[in-house]
């Protein structure tokens, strides 16, 4: 059971590689907190797996954030934020303690972009595991009721990501071919978002091919800002965090290849633990 006097690091949780560029965001803003990040990369992806499994998966993963102390767990997998995130909330955590708090990327990212369109249609790119799950849909819609939400999935773009390939031509095809098929739902789209934390990789790529006029928006900055004034409204929980700069890595599968992945989507060279759950 989790102490209240204790300071501990924030936790940031992914099924693989993908959260690292939101830790990346966070980082950058708040430098001064310790981190734990946890890759389940022994059981990635996530995104094709049902519900049920995916909450297993992410509730496994949760209970180790907590044996390390973490009172504040960050989802930073869209997956597991549309699968596990509610069930977490409201049957799992009330039968820990009032110290410990789980959140998501999908309800800041929506709380924010209806602030940014300006005609009022909004596209969003993600897995199809998020696509299916509607929850983009539905939180834009409880913030911003009158943002008319457009989405599709575009399954074969992590796979290039995770084999290396996404500075590669090949992966232009599938861009232009998604992007035509978002905009054939509407033609007043003035806001793209990235709904999978792989996509930043490829944002150069996709603004090729975007309209000027359109923006294309990644989750990691809007996460990392709703983070800070989360913290700000909640002094409670900032006092409980340690503050030294220390950033460690965890990964379920061989850590030699989540280093060699790692830096791609973090921006540096880390060294990783392997854990067993």
């Amino acid at each position: 059971m989790l102490q209240s006097s204790a300071k501990k690091p924030i936790g940031i949780f992914d099924s693989g590689y993908g959260g690292l560029t939101i830790f990346r965001s966070i980082a950058d803003r708040m430098p001064e907190y310790d981190y734990i990040y946890l890759g389940d990369n022994a059981r990635a992806p996530y995104g094709n797996r049902s519900f049920q499994t995916v909450y297993e998966y992410t509730l496994e993963c949760m209970h180790w954030f907590f044996e390390q102390g973490c009172p504040l767990v960050i989802l930073a997998c869209n997956t597991a934020s549309a699968k596990a995130l509610r069930n977490i909330q409201q049957k799992d955590l009330p039968g820990l303690n009032d110290f410990t708090r789980v959140l998501g990327v999908i309800r800041p990212t929506a709380e924010s972009i209806g602030q940014l369109t300006r005609s009022g249609h909004v596209g969003v790119l993600g897995t199809r595991g998020t696509v299916s799950s509607g929850s983009y849909v539905t939180e834009i819609h409880n913030f911003w009721p009158d943002v008319k939400v457009y989405q599709h999935a575009c399954p074969l773009w992590v796979p290039f990501i995770e084999n290396g390939e996404y500075e590669h031509e090949g992966i232009d095809y599938y861009i232009r071919r998604d992007l035509d098929a978002l905009f054939a739902q509407s033609s007043e789209i003035d806001t793209v978002l990235l709904a999978c934390t792989h996509y930043p990789l490829l944002e150069k790529k996709i603004r090729r091919y975007l309209p000027d006029s359109v923006q294309l928006v990644a989750q990691g900055p809007l996460v990392a800002e709703s983070l800070a004034l989360y913290l700000q409204r909640h002094p409670e929980m900032d006092t409980r965090l340690s503050r030294s700069e220390t950033r460690r890595f965890f990964t379920t599968d061989a850590a030699s290849d989540f280093e060699e992945h790692a830096s791609t989507f973090f921006g540096e060279s880390v060294s990783a633990t392997q854990i067993d759950l």
